[in-house]
């Protein structure tokens, strides 16, 4: 390929993603709109258009006939140009979805897992879901576009590898190479939080916002950082690790399972609201949790302190606001440092966001800079504990949305 060629095919596949992200957000549009928003003139954005259609990218969805003027037919993402399979490897859960190219799911499910077994077996135990998953779906009719693989820890992109997961004790994990191997799919691997600040841009409360920081809070605490309307990765893609920075300086420090002390992960996560739990339980009996747990015959979770706090615990309501506040000290310095439009709480720990958000944004208030905090919006994800999942799901929609022609 020439120069001159290579150039021109880059710019048709810049100007069909710009039209295509432009059906994405705005849809249902026309090709008269098409032109206005994107700049291009209308016969190439009618090319451009022909083109999505014929890869099934898009549809057609109706006309305005009923309006004066020539009738201007409407175009939308085709939910049916491929499936997706988005996989959340947890700490100590998997759960895998097949959705379309809109996120709607199709199929899912969910399986715990232990962290003290070894890497292969919870690998083995994800790999039988993913294929269980590929199996339910070939009954619904289209091409599967992608696997993604969110995951706790840092992640090399380039090479499809799991670098470091602090929490799993992980190490240099090829997941492109064993996953291609299992199910001859293109794979995405990417960091939990990144992942979830992805399905956020491009499906959820971040849309229209240029910088925001996602926080995933659960085992560990991570964010996803978009700055100036793109994903921060950092020099070597690492960045993000945020529950790894210390907030705690005095001798009492907690060790941390990345091998420091004193991390922020290590008083905000779903552990430590357990420990606190329990020890509260110890001193006191006023409590419904150790009912709750002998009449469910399960142990203390997130889940269960919820259901006691929804109940009016005073425990449980304590103990999450006490959370509330050690993440909200987080929150503070990451103001600081971004200014960010927004900052959202998802992740495991999210379901008990209308606990923590009171104590956030107070203790942001009292710690960030004066003003910083007004301008900041702190809400909880609209995917909740299920935004990793959705963001496997959105690491592919997004590669699509970019790179139309390798479809």
């Amino acid at each position: 390929m020439t120069p001159k060629t290579a150039d021109q095919a880059f710019l048709r596949e810049t100007n069909l993603s710009t039209v295509l992200r432009l059906i994405h957000t705005q849809s249902p549009i026309s090709r008269a709109q098409l032109a206005v928003t994107s700049g291009l003139n209308k016969s190439t954005v009618s090319s451009l258009v022909d083109e999505l259609l014929a890869k099934h990218l898009v549809h057609e969805t109706g006309s305005n006939s009923g309006v004066a003027g020539r009738p201007a037919t409407w175009l939308e993402i085709n939910p049916h140009a491929g499936l997706v399979i988005g996989v959340e490897l947890g700490v100590d859960f998997v759960s895998v979805a097949v959705t379309d190219l809109l996120r709607n799911v199709i199929w899912r499910k969910k399986e715990d897992t232990n962290p003290a077994d070894h890497q292969d077996k919870m690998i083995e135990q994800t790999l039988q879901i993913v294929k269980e998953a590929m199996t339910a779906s070939k009954k619904k009719d289209g091409r599967f576009l992608g696997l993604g693989l969110s995951t706790p820890g840092t992640v090399d992109l380039k090479e499809g590898l799991l670098i470091f997961a602090p929490n799993l004790h992980w190490h240099n994990v090829p997941f492109r190479k064993i996953f291609h191997q299992q199910t001859k799919l293109k794979i995405y691997i990417e960091n939990d939080a990144n992942a979830a600040a992805i399905a956020e841009h491009l499906y959820g409360a971040a849309q229209h916002n240029r910088d925001f920081l996602f926080v995933f809070a659960g085992v560990g605490i991570g964010g996803g950082l978009f700055l100036n309307g793109k994903l921060y990765r950092g020099k070597n893609g690492y960045a993000g690790e945020i529950g790894h920075f210390p907030i705690i300086a005095e001798p009492s420090q907690v060790l941390c399972h990345c091998g420091n002390y004193g991390c922020w992960e290590t008083y905000a996560n779903q552990y430590s609201i357990i420990q606190r739990v329990q020890t509260k339980l110890e001193k006191k009996n006023d409590s419904i949790l150790s009912a709750l747990t002998r009449e469910q015959n399960a142990p203390i979770t997130i889940p269960l302190i919820k259901q006691a706090a929804d109940a009016g615990d005073k425990i449980a309501i304590e103990v999450f606001t006490e959370a509330g506040y050690a993440m909200g000290q987080g929150f503070a310095g990451l103001i600081n440092i971004f200014n960010p439009e927004k900052i959202i709480l998802g992740g495991p720990l999210s379901v008990a966001g209308d606990y923590l958000l009171p104590a956030i944004k107070d203790t942001v208030a009292d710690h960030s800079m004066p003003e910083f905090d007004r301008q900041t919006e702190v809400i909880v994800s609209s995917f909740g504990p299920d935004a990793s999942l959705i963001g496997a799901v959105a690491v592919v929609a997004d590669d699509v949305l970019a790179k139309p022609l390798n479809i």
